[in-house]
C-alpha cells in the first residue's frame, strides 16, 4: 500500500450502520488513525447524543488513535469551513508520520467538503444584513438563499440561525469571489456499510434505546445546568432537540422517543440522498453487505487498497 499518493481511505454511510467499528478494525490492521467526519462529535460533552462511541476505538488493549472529536465546547458554532481546515491539518500530519488516513463519518457536507475541495473561506458576522433578514419570513430567506447559490446542505434551511449564517457565508463569497486555501489533491476510495431499509430501521431504534438507558436525558440535563440554553441545544441535532423537549416537561417519555425515533429514520433516509447524489457527482462509493462478519468486511477493504 502506498501512502504517498494521498491515498485517503473513506469508510461512510447512514447512521447505525457500523461506521467506527469498521474504521478502527481496519486501522488496527494498516496502522491507520481514524479523522471523524461528523458534525456534531467535534463537542466536548455531548458524548451519548452523537454517538462517539470511544470505547470502540479500543483494540485488544491497543488505542486507536483518533482525531477531530471533542475539539470545541458546545456553545460554539462549528462549522464546515473550520473542519475542511482542520481535516487537512490533521491529514497532513498522519501522511509525515507515514501513517494511513482513514476518514469515518456520516456527515455527507465534511466529507465532500474535503474531497471536492470546496472553496470556503471564514467569513466574518454582517450586522447590516443580519439586520435585514431578522424580519424576513423563513420562506423568503430560503428563496433568497437559493438565488445566491446551490443549495449543499439542506439543514442550512430548517433552522433559523442556520439559514441567517448561510446567507451571509453566500453574500460574502458573491462579494469576494477567488478567497480560499489551496488544499492537496485527495486520492480517495470511499467505501459504506449497507443494510435494507427495515433492517436499518431496527437498527436505529435499538441504538436510539440503547443510548437512553445510557443517560442521554441526563447528559442534556448538565448541558443545560452548565449554562446553554433549550434553543442552543436544538441547534446540535435531533437528539438534543427532542431529549431538550422532554427534560423541559413539553414532551411525555414516549412521545420524545416516538418522534426522535422516526425524525432519525428520515434523517438516515436524507443521508443515503446524499451519497446517491455523491456517486452522480463521480464519486464511487464501494457499497458492503452490513450483515457480514467484520472481519470480513475489513478484508474486504484491506484488498482493495
Amino acid at each position: 500500500m502506498n501512502r504517498n499518493n494521498n491515498l485517503l481511505l473513506v469508510i461512510t454511510g447512514p447512521t447505525a450502520t457500523g461506521k467506527t467499528t469498521l474504521a478502527v478494525g481496519v486501522a488496527a490492521r494498516i496502522d491507520g488513525e481514524v479523522i471523524s467526519a461528523d458534525s456534531r462529535q467535534v463537542y466536548r460533552g455531548m458524548d451519548l447524543g452523537t454517538g462517539k462511541d470511544l470505547d470502540d476505538y479500543v483494540v485488544d488493549g491497543r488505542q486507536i488513535p483518533y482525531h477531530l472529536i471533542d475539539i470545541a465546547d458546545p456553545g460554539d458554532e462549528y462549522n464546515v469551513h473550520a473542519y475542511q481546515a482542520d481535516f487537512f491539518n490533521t491529514y497532513e500530519d498522519i501522511l509525515k508520520r507515514e501513517k494511513q488516513a482513514i476518514l469515518c463519518g456520516g456527515t455527507g457536507l465534511y466529507i465532500e467538503a474535503v474531497l471536492e475541495r470546496y472553496r470556503l473561506v471564514k467569513v466574518p458576522e454582517n450586522p447590516v444584513l443580519r439586520k435585514q433578514l431578522s424580519t424576513m419570513p423563513m420562506e423568503q430567506m430560503k428563496h433568497m438563499l437559493a438565488g445566491m447559490k446551490r443549495l449543499h446542505n439542506i439543514t442550512d434551511t430548517t433552522h433559523r440561525e442556520r439559514l441567517v449564517r448561510a446567507i451571509e457565508i453566500a453574500q460574502y463569497e458573491l462579494d469576494h469571489p477567488g478567497h480560499h486555501r489551496d488544499y492537496p489533491k485527495l486520492n480517495p476510495i470511499i467505501f459504506a456499510p449497507l443494510f435494507e431499509r427495515t433492517e436499518l430501521r431496527r437498527r436505529i431504534t435499538i441504538r436510539l434505546e440503547e443510548r437512553l438507558n445510557k443517560g442521554m436525558a441526563g447528559e442534556v440535563e448538565e448541558l443545560l445546568a452548565s449554562g446553554l440554553k433549550p434553543g442552543q441545544l436544538a441547534f446540535y441535532g435531533l437528539e438534543y432537540r427532542f431529549v431538550t423537549m422532554y427534560v423541559c416537561g413539553d414532551l411525555s417519555y414516549n412521545e420524545m422517543f416516538q418522534r426522535l425515533n422516526t425524525a432519525i429514520h428520515q434523517f438516515a433516509k436524507r443521508q443515503m440522498t446524499w451519497f446517491r447524489r455523491m456517486e452522480k457527482k463521480g464519486l464511487a462509493i464501494h457499497w458492503i453487505d452490513g450483515h457480514l462478519p467484520l472481519e470480513e468486511k475489513v478484508n474486504m477493504i484491506i484488498s482493495r487498497l
